[in-house]
């Protein structure tokens, strides 16, 4: 998991601090008071979705268990009571495909003869694998999660509870069995819901055929038909055309030669049949076989035009003969016809559809209109049936080459002088989502939930759903919702929750069980398992006749698992029914965007059906993390850094603060950068810990703990303070994480960079009822702050709040997760306005200093300011934040002047002797305090200075009455002496502007 230039750090000193953390709320057991304390607003109710413990997790599940830890922590905050019960997808593929590998199952037949008891026990026991490793990184996240009364999706009581849903369907009538033309896994020889099917497209290249099919009473002319899919040729048994579709005869002389046009092509002279609207495509085309036909109608002879219609009821050649001559083959009579289908167009191919009833849902359904015959020439593994004599034993798509029996189908018609064209063709093409089989479309039996039955109602309930970001909800799910439909729920497999299907051998009769207690009676048997290899073996009398009742073979689909989680994990309705009721629907869930398709949509059509509502208020969807060149992100290309290092590094709070405030939380995809994190543990963890150790240093001397101050510093930390509460509170509420983390960064920043470096003077000052008010306003500041931070990131925010109260984690019923979110007051809009006026003037200041090549430590006379209208400045007449703009640009003064128009903003660059010695004079004092920090001295300590220098003006600052006063008091020194001890070695020779100074500095 290590990135290539990755090493293994010493593990910084914050990380230490939140495994710090990490003890303190696992021995005061912090997570479970948050949840068992008093809740004045009632519960606020979770459903998170069941993860896989069959491998570690990873980044995408990283930024997953931060969205459900962030908004958690926020409505406890809020006074909810927020339950967090952890669970454990354990059925289906998943953890098949596992043991397979492990037993070195080849395929579905392999397990069948080892054993379906063998098989489901070993998936049992190896299916929470991971479950430690799972707790480990959940844990060091800072997630609170119930890890130790989770629920498993193979629980009896979940099992039992899948059943109830499983009945209340039946008995609503929203459950029938089908025969369709679906996608199957060959390998793991079952159907796949349109969900499913979804999660596996990948990009390929296949081999397509122009077939030649020989009218029947016009000998030597064909129609033409193409197909992607060229092994499903030996079950076609129709031709569909556009009845109003305008096609063309073309004969193609026995004299044709390709090559003149640049083309590769064997192509058998003969009259050929397509759409006129193909063969106007331009001849440039890519598509070799409409360039082919754009050729035939320009330089062939064009026999016929007519329309689709005329065409309609011509029989044609078989390409095969494997069913064709079977004489028992129902409907034979009508196959091998041209019929007229609405689905057909003249986007790709000839105009017209080969017709193979058994692969395919159009067909299928065109076959039912027309009464023709069913061809279904391979088994649901995907391998050829012993009728298919030359093909016999063959599997049409093999996943290690899918190419090599459409290969051999088509040398085939090309030996039989059947082909037309053959051409490589790249598609997005359905997989298997697990194994990477490509799928197959094949008719066979399936269980249904009747979407379409509910959809209307469903689309209604998805109204009230909140989405972040909003445009999920007519988008991506809602797209989906509206091209809903009925949903195979029954899948050909072993480890899964069974279908609760008891059928007669006799008269067929149904029985459909919604509880163990239901099944025990009728069997007089005990039930402590709902597995396929248990309650298959559970047979009893049929009521109707005199039959045995047995459970049908088939299990549920895994998201039936899924969606019935709010009810399964609470035992529902059997246990905690009232509970359930009152706090139905959620309030919140999250999940990537892919769930869209899936667990969301599940969900809703589950809680639709049974509960004729929707089952979540609010969900926020994030994108994927790909490595940071936008690669997926691989073990085997080693392109992203080990979760674990980086926790070393720079702890959990700076990755999640990475995640909460990039767009991978609006469901945008993030290349993932170790630098980004660095930068929020920078920006955010290490300033906002510089600003507590300052505010350390003077802590003893707090005497006051109101926090009413005059100083516009103090008013203006506290509007920020109040602005911020507000800013999060509100894009918390909307489930907007972004728009509430990022100002966190900002408010720092603010604070660090602004209000305690302009306060700093006040802290060390002798105006004791300033440094009371900067202290107490400090103090404020970063308990609230804290508690802004907790939900985000809460190690950080513990350590605040523990330091700054005076708590030091020494009370263990205190914890800053256990205190109420601050309400913001209404605050002074008009101090931010003030303050934002200075700071805006103090940064074009400060960038006329840089034009002019002046430091900041040189004083100026003054700044200006021209405008014309000086009411638009706000500070003008406003001495307390003149002086903070006087001395932050490092002015005397500041002079308003009105103009015409425009804005000018200037320095007054004349620089006086009295003004050069007072740079000077700040020079020495940033020379002085930067050896006081080299040396180690803290803000108590007082030193003493000894110079030698030949500087003029360096000796005027220095002896000068005023100036050296100044000096003595910026440096925290007692005394400034002339003259350096040649014994004296540690010594530091500077430059001061142009002149060179020796200092020494002493510890006194």
């Amino acid at each position: 998991m290590l990135k290539k230039d990755s090493q293994k750090k010493p593990v910084n000193a914050f990380s230490k601090m939140e495994e710090d953390v990490l003890a303190f709320w696992e021995k005061n057991k912090i997570f479970e008071k948050s949840v068992e304390r008093e809740a004045p607003k009632g519960d606020y109710v979770f459903y998170d979705g069941p993860p896989f413990a069959t491998g570690t997790p990873h980044y995408g599940h990283i930024v997953g268990s931060v969205m459900k830890d962030v908004i958690p922590r926020y409505w406890t905050m809020q006074g909810k009571r927020v339950e967090r019960k952890w669970g454990w997808d354990c059925h289906g593929l998943p953890i098949e495909n596992i043991v397979e590998k492990e037993l070195g199952s080849k395929s579905k037949k392999d397990i069948e003869k080892a054993g379906v008891t063998k098989f489901n026990e070993l998936c049992r026991s190896k299916v929470l694998s991971y479950v430690d490793e799972w707790e480990k990184v959940i844990k060091r996240l800072g997630r609170w999660a119930d890890m130790d009364n989770a629920y498993s999706t193979m629980d009896l009581d979940y099992m039992e509870s899948i059943w109830w849903v499983f009945k209340q369907l039946w008995d609503k009538d929203l459950i029938y069995e089908g025969y369709r033309s679906m996608h199957v896994c060959p390998r793991c020889e079952t159907t796949l819901s349109q969900s499913e099917v979804t999660e596996g497209y990948a990009d390929i290249k296949d081999l397509s055929a122009t077939a030649k099919f020989e009218l029947l009473d016009e000998p030597g002319t064909y129609i033409l038909a193409w197909t992607t899919t060229p092994w499903t040729l030996i079950g076609n048994v129709a031709l569909a055309v556009g009845k109003d579709i305008d096609y063309l005869e073309v004969e193609i002389p026995s004299d044709f030669k390709p090559e003149k046009y640049g083309m590769e092509l064997d192509v058998s002279p003969g009259k050929y049949i397509f759409s006129k609207e193909i063969a106007k495509k331009d001849k440039s085309s890519d598509n070799k076989l409409h360039k082919l036909l754009y050729l035939a109608v320009s330089d062939f002879v064009k026999n016929k035009k007519f329309k689709g219609k005329d065409l309609i009821g011509k029989k044609y050649k078989p390409l095969f003969d494997y069913y064709s001559s079977d004489k028992k083959l129902e409907n034979r009579e009508n196959g091998w016809k041209i019929y007229s289908a609405d689905f057909v167009t003249t986007e790709d191919g000839t105009g017209v559809v080969h017709i193979a009833p058994a692969f395919g849902e159009d067909d299928m359904n065109l076959g039912k209109e027309y009464s023709l015959p069913f061809v279904q020439h391979l088994t649901m593994d995907g391998n050829f049936k012993s009728e298919v004599k030359d093909f016999q034993g063959l599997n049409v798509k093999p996943k290690d080459n899918h190419m090599s029996t459409d290969i051999e189908i088509i040398k085939y018609l090309a030996h039989n002088n059947l082909l037309f064209h053959k051409e490589k063709y790249e598609h997005s093409y359905p997989h298997c989502w697990r194994c990477d089989t490509p799928l197959i479309n094949y008719a066979t039996s399936s269980w249904f939930v009747n979407v379409t039955k509910i959809k209307k109602r469903s689309l209604e309930t998805a109204k009230e759903i909140n989405w972040s970001p909003a445009h999920i909800k007519e988008g991506r799910f809602g797209n989906w919702l509206e091209g809903a439909r009925d949903w195979s729920i029954s899948r050909q497999r072993f480890w899964a929750s069974v279908m609760p299907i008891w059928k007669c051998n006799k008269c067929e009769e149904i029985k459909v069980f919604g509880s163990v207690k239901e099944l025990e009676k009728d069997s007089n048997e005990k039930i402590t398992d709902l597995h396929k290899h248990i309650v298959d073996k559970i047979k009893f009398g049929c009521v109707k006749c005199n039959g045995e009742m047995t459970r049908i073979p088939d299990v549920l689909d895994t998201w039936f698992d899924s969606g019935s989680m709010p009810y399964a994990q609470m035992h529902y309705p059997f246990e905690n029914k009232e509970k359930f009721d009152k706090n139905f629907p959620a309030e919140f869930i999250a999940e990537g965007q892919d769930q869209c398709r899936a667990w969301f949509y599940y969900l809703h059509l589950i809680g639709t059906a049974i509960k004729d509502g929707h089952t979540f208020n609010n969900v926020i969807v994030n994108g994927i993390v790909l490595a940071e060149d936008g690669k997926k992100m691989a073990k085997r290309l080693q392109n992203y850094p080990d979760p674990s290092l980086l926790f070393d590094q720079y702890g959990a709070d700076a990755l999640r603060y990475y995640l909460m405030t990039s767009n991978i939380v609006q469901a945008d995809n993030l290349n993932f950068s170790e630098d980004g994190v660095k930068e929020s543990f920078r920006k955010v963890v290490m300033i906002l810990w510089n600003v507590v150790k300052f505010y350390d240093l003077f802590e003893g001397e707090l005497k006051t703990k109101k926090c009413k101050s005059k100083n516009v510093l103090d008013k203006w930390i506290l509007a920020r303070l109040d602005q911020l509460i507000q800013e999060v509170t509100e894009n918390m509420n909307a489930y907007h994480l972004p728009k509430s983390t990022r100002p966190i960064a900002d408010f720092i920043d603010d604070l660090s960079t602004w209000y305690i470096r302009r306060s700093r003077d006040r802290f060390k000052g002798e105006d004791e009822n300033d440094k009371q008010a900067a202290l107490a306003t400090t103090k404020f500041v970063l308990t609230e702050l804290s508690k802004i931070m907790a939900p985000f990131t809460p190690f950080i925010a513990e350590q605040v709040w523990q330091k700054v109260t005076g708590n030091n984690f020494e009370d263990v019923d205190k914890s800053v997760h256990l205190e109420s979110f601050p309400i913001a007051d209404n605050f002074d809009n008009d101090e931010l306005i003030r303050m934002g006026t200075v700071r805006k003037l103090v940064e074009v200041g400060l960038a006329k200093r840089d034009e002019y090549g002046i430091k900041i430590r040189q004083p100026l006379v003054s700044l200006i300011v021209k405008t014309p209208d000086l009411e638009l400045i706000t500070i003008k007449d406003k001495k307390d934040y003149l002086d903070l703009l006087k001395d932050e640009l490092n002015v005397k003064k500041i002079i308003f002047k009105k103009v015409e128009s425009g804005i000018i903003i200037d320095l007054d660059t004349k620089i006086t002797e009295e003004l050069k010695l007072e740079g000077i004079k700040r020079e020495m004092v940033r020379v002085i305090n930067n050896i006081r920090k080299n040396k180690g001295f803290v803000i108590q300590d007082n030193i003493k200075v000894y110079y030698e220098t030949k500087s003029k003006d360096i000796k005027k600052v220095l002896t000068d009455k005023k100036l050296k006063q100044e000096l003595l008091k910026d440096v925290l020194a007692k005394e400034i002496i002339k003259g350096i001890d040649k014994d004296t070695e540690d010594t530091k020779t500077v430059k001061i502007n142009k002149d060179e100074v020796i200092l020494a500095v002493v510890k006194v």
